[in-house]
């Protein structure tokens, strides 16, 4: 009988550690949209100061991201986790006996976000790169379905230890998080199946096509990829997306919410139920991601996201919220299975880490920018309507971009023989 048991693959090991990963780095995220009325309670501090140190968080969570991919590239996922996950907690432990505003923007602006960052979208598509033959997209669907569990878990253990304990409370949950993750990744986490004598999942063990194995090592240098529309039009998507989803929705939804009569509870439960949609629409994504056009499904993501932002200043009762919660829960990471399986078809599977994460800096330079003029319109006109509208429009814009982008790896450029290595 135990010769009919199959013996699980090592890749599944190597996903349940990094979509574990995923998922506490998304807890850290976030935490500020719960810290904002706080901290204002406690320290007197403006809307848009505050902001500013969650925008520069998210600036250097976006710069990592790239710098992280090349050295995954280079010297593979496991160092990068371990450093991530440590730089985090050395920004998030600091914050515990924090007084003034230079510690926050310090701290959790340049320190967890860079840890943060070198943990972030790269880091998953090159491990569903390396580990998977098939069934690539649903894997990064899923990594995504991890972030947005990390919401999910999260947001309601923060408010509640930030309404029982204090904010600092929140804060020490989190680096011991961070600290307890650092075990897992050293004991566990793997490179490459090569490193464990295994072929990818997926991968029957016959001989690839030459077309195949001309795929997997295809790279297109950075500076090759930047003088190529289609990059630009995939970096232009997705500093959208991030100005529409974590800078504006992240930052800002739960002080919105609370400012319209909505109890911090309420809030944060509508938020979690945004995580708990976003998981079903990421894996769903991933799915589709596999079978049809990622162009069209990128459009699609970013019509209805639009739309769902345009709405949200008319959301008055709680069920409306929950109802947008929904809707804008379905899409909001939908949208990142699609852009790297695009950016690997393109560009070359093996430039996946390097240009896919230049182009989640794009992300997370549209979601610091949302982060720190959502704010700053607040303390100007009192509301944040201007920045939903603006959101609402830059949707629509990425929906028509994404339609612009090349279908196929044929746009890629001409790589030589030598810029392989």
């Amino acid at each position: 009988m135990s010769s009919r048991v199959t013996q699980l693959h090592y890749a599944w090991i190597v996903v349940a550690v990094t979509a574990l990963t995923l998922l506490v780095g998304a807890g850290v995220r976030a935490a500020p949209g719960v810290l904002i009325k706080p901290l204002e309670a406690e320290f007197g501090w403006s809307r848009a100061e505050i902001s500013l140190a969650v925008a520069l968080s998210i600036l250097a969570y976006g710069l990592a991201a790239p710098l992280a991919g090349s050295l995954i590239d280079r010297f593979g996922p496991r160092l990068v986790m371990l450093g991530g996950v440590a730089l985090t907690a050395a920004g998030l432990a600091p914050l515990l006996a924090m007084h003034d505003l230079w510690q926050m923007h310090l701290f959790w602006g340049l320190v967890a976000g860079a840890g943060t960052g070198a943990v972030s979208g790269a880091l998953g598509a090159t491990v569903a790169i390396r580990w998977f033959r098939k069934h690539r997209g649903a894997i990064i669907g899923l990594f995504g379905a991890a972030t947005s569990a990390g919401q999910l878990v999260f947001l309601p253990l923060l408010v509640t230890l930030t309404a029982t304990g204090g904010w600092r409370s929140a804060i020490g949950m989190l680096a011991a998080a961070c600290a307890a993750l650092l075990l897992p990744i050293a004991l566990l986490m793997r490179n490459r199946p090569a490193d464990v004598g295994l072929r990818p999942f997926g991968d029957g063990g016959a001989e690839q096509p030459a077309a195949e194995r001309a795929e997997e090592i295809r790279r297109t240098p950075l500076r090759a990829a930047l003088r190529t529309r289609d990059f630009w039009l995939l970096a232009g998507s997705f500093f959208i997306c991030g100005y529409t989803t974590n800078g504006l929705i992240g930052t800002h939804l739960i002080p919105h919410a609370v400012e319209h009569g909505f109890t911090e509870v309420t809030a944060a439960n509508a938020v979690a139920l945004m995580g708990a949609m976003n998981v079903v629409g990421t894996l769903l994504s991933g799915w589709l991601t596999d079978r049809f056009d990622n162009r069209k499904l990128l459009a699609t993501y970013y019509t209805f996201r639009a739309l769902s932002i345009a709405a949200l200043p008319l959301v008055l009762e709680v069920p409306q919220l929950f109802l947008f919660a929904i809707v804008y829960g379905l899409d909001w990471i939908a949208t990142v299975p699609p852009t790297a399986n695009l950016t690997a078809a393109i560009y070359g599977r093996a430039s996946v880490g390097t240009l896919y994460g230049w182009i989640f800096f794009s992300h997370m330079v549209g979601a610091a920018l949302a982060a720190y003029a959502g704010g700053f319109f607040r303390d100007t006109l009192g509301d944040y309507h201007l920045a939903f509208v603006s959101a609402a429009v830059l949707g629509f814009l990425a929906a028509a971009l994404s339609l612009r982008i090349g279908t196929d790896g044929l746009r890629a450029p001409v790589i030589a023989p030598g810029e392989l290595a």
